[in-house]
């Protein structure tokens, strides 16, 4: 008789949900222990927290676990983003070629639904149950249930899949010798408001896009909610001319948003209010190695919890999921090999963090610039013409499976090529001939 396959896994949150899923259907007995209560109890509500954008990573490893139809239901296609300048014009610029969009989806909404999946696949779920400790080498986990009850649980194999603050990272990986770690707060903080649906139902502003504000040094971002309802973000400084410590009262919230988002203050006569619900929030990087030890391994947010700016934080945690899914199908699930594998996964963590903040200064600073939207239109067109030797780096990031390590190597090495090009005195005048197209050929030889 074979001996039952078990594995353990800390948190039901996206990544650890899905990775239940793979693992039940290749026959371990899951056991996830999370520390919040059943979200599918609780009553789920647009504007809780960041919208998520689902893009091909992602996609990709829904699909090979046989659940892409079940998400496909609450997923809101965005071929482009729409920027509103100042005076309220609006310009709309393609993410990739027809037929390409990224995916807006409720946090929450997708969390009960990948809990179900999880369950329906066998998983047991342990909620109100917390990690304190963990011994990495015996695979054994320390719990603590919410009437304060102490136990512990072993497997074959364990995976950490709690979050940013990860307490078996926290308490197990990062008093270990030799383990590297860097946290790595960004200056600027979050704050959400929920602009409503109209009276009847439909959407205020255009449902098939992301809205971005950019203002500069901070900007406001709008995601589309099944609702009819869109979760809005102002990411901005905590502290300096604007920023949220310059905030002080309701008259400054109004002056606000009357001077530096007019069309937006216009859709929210309940901006007051909505302001004081949701609390304002810190963003954080989360570097650290090695991924693995001993009978444990860190997925998600807990190896490389990232800033939201390329939407690439739930794709990047599916990935880890899917990549981890071939390593087991690879070497047999001989797990001392897949994780030694796993490991070398640390070079794309490190690209998702520097593509993320790099995405930021696009959003906040380029995307109105005309010069950087003149580059973004000579790069489509000549990946149109030659898709063999080019691929703009944000249809390698969300729109192909390219490690993350190589479209960032790769999108830096392009930029600077760019860059000359967009140095010709008269670029705007030749930028669709055949001069700037032999130019950028010859550039990358």
């Amino acid at each position: 008789m074979a001996k039952e396959k078990k594995a353990i896994i800390v948190g039901a949150g996206l990544a650890g949900s899905l990775w239940a899923v793979y693992l039940a259907k290749e026959g371990y007995k899951v056991t996830i222990y999370e520390r919040r209560p059943d979200i599918r109890q609780a009553e789920i509500s647009a504007g809780k927290s960041i919208n998520l954008a689902l893009s091909v990573r992602g996609w990709t490893a829904l699909k090979a676990a046989g659940i892409e139809e079940e998400v496909k239901e609450i997923a809101i296609p965005m071929p482009g983003r729409i920027m509103h300048s100042l005076d309220g014009e609006l310009t709309y610029q393609p993410y990739g070629k027809d037929g390409e969009a990224i995916y807006s989806v409720s946090r929450g909404h997708l969390n009960a639904i990948m809990m179900q999946l999880a369950d329906d696949n066998g998983a047991e779920i342990h909620y109100n149950t917390k990690c304190i400790n963990a011994d990495t080498k015996a695979g054994i986990v320390h719990l603590e249930s919410q009437d304060g009850e102490k136990f512990d649980d072993s497997a074959d194999v364990v995976f950490a899949a709690d979050g940013a603050f990860s307490a078996v990272r926290y308490n197990a990986f990062q008093k270990q010798n030799r383990f590297d770690y860097m946290q790595d707060f960004i200056d600027d903080g979050y704050k959400e408001l929920l602009l409503l649906a109209n009276e009847d139902g439909s959407y205020r502003i255009d449902k098939n896009a992301l809205h971005i504000w950019p203002r500069g040094r901070f900007m406001l971002i709008a995601l589309p909610n099944e609702d009819g309802s869109f979760t809005c973000t102002l990411f901005m400084p905590f502290e300096g001319e604007n920023s949220f410590e310059s905030i002080k009262n309701d008259e400054d919230v109004k002056n606000f948003f009357k001077t530096t988002f007019p069309d937006f203050y216009e859709m929210m006569p309940n901006l007051v209010e909505n302001w004081h619900e949701h609390p304002l929030s810190s963003l954080s990087i989360i570097r650290c190695s090695p991924w693995t030890s001993g009978k444990m391994a860190l997925i998600g947010d807990a190896a490389h919890a990232t800033v939201p700016f390329y939407g690439q934080g739930m794709n990047a945690s599916f990935e880890d999921c899917y990549v981890m899914y071939n390593l087991m199908k690879k070497h047999n699930e001989n797990w001392d090999e897949v994780f030694k594998e796993y490991n070398e996964r640390k070079p794309d963590g490190d690209a998702l963090q520097d593509l993320s903040v790099h995405n930021y200064h696009v959003m906040r600073d380029f995307v109105g610039d005309p010069m950087f939207l003149l580059q973004k239109k000579i790069e489509a067109k000549f990946s149109a013409a030659h898709p063999d030797k080019w691929m703009p780096l944000y249809s390698q990031v969300s729109f192909s499976n390219i490690r993350y390590s190589e479209a960032w190597n790769t999108g830096m090495k392009q930029d600077a090529l760019m860059k000359r090009v967009m140095d010709k005195p008269n670029i705007e005048e030749i930028w669709d001939s055949k001069e700037i197209e032999d130019e950028i050929l010859s550039l990358i030889g």
